[in-house]
């Protein structure tokens, strides 16, 4: 349950892009494909992970909050240094004083002090930062068990799997067990998510697409995306 083969789908998936001739629309010209994937994912999703992520929310919140913390300071690391990259200074020092601050007072990040300081999550990454830069998002992908995606969010993720300080770690089991509390805890946290595709979508796959681009969007451009062409959904 480690992000590397799951963020080398993604990649594998971005690269048939390249070839592929399918009848999809302009941001998803793979679209038979990613429903054919979101297809696998869903039973998968449904009858394997969910139960797992509801029986980890039935544990009490003073074990699965340290995780939600411990994570959350590395996520304010990653977020800091794209903060720099996209010229974000203010977000950047926002973000390394919670890194700081929760290393040093929070027990290596495992207790949130710099939430309760006030100090706000800058919640920037790479594939936000290859946003700013001027690099187009790409074709959309669906990646089972991974989620959505965009062929310049995947990059963005491959990245942060490749950099993180988890991955150094030599010791593998503990190195594959944080992995996966770590995304068992993300996967709990979209459970509520969860309940809305399934209750306002027809096409939960569409939904799913059409949210996620204009989360992204949103993201990137700080809460002022650009009016989206007339083709655009």
């Amino acid at each position: 349950m480690t992000l590397r083969p799951l963020a080398w789908a993604a990649l594998a998936a971005a690269l048939l892009s390249g070839c592929a001739t399918t009848t999809g629309s302009r941001d998803d010209p793979l679209e038979p494909f990613n429903r054919a994937m979101y297809a696998i994912h869903e039973p998968i999703d449904r009858d394997v992970v969910q139960p797992i992520a509801r029986a980890w929310l039935e544990l009490p919140a003073a074990l699965r909050q340290p995780v939600t913390n411990f994570f959350g300071n590395i996520d304010d690391l990653f977020s800091g240094v794209n903060g720099v990259l996209q010229g974000k200074t203010e977000k950047a020092a926002h973000d390394f004083g919670r890194v700081m601050t929760n290393s040093l007072y929070g027990l290596g990040g495992l207790i949130d002090v710099a939430s309760g300081a006030g100090i706000p999550k800058g919640e920037e990454d790479f594939g936000q930062t290859f946003g700013v830069w001027g690099i187009p998002h790409g074709p959309y992908l669906f990646v089972p068990v991974f989620g959505p995606t965009t062929v310049r969010d995947g990059t963005g993720v491959i990245i942060r799997a490749y950099t993180t300080p988890v991955g150094y770690l030599e010791d593998v089991s503990a190195r594959n067990t944080l992995w996966g509390v770590g995304l068992l805890d993300l996967r709990a946290q979209a459970l509520e998510t969860q309940s809305i595709v399934q209750q306002a979508a027809l096409d939960p796959y569409t939904f799913v697409r059409r949210a996620y681009l204009q989360r992204r969007a949103y993201l990137t451009y700080d809460g002022r995306p650009p009016t989206p062409k007339e083709d655009d959904e």
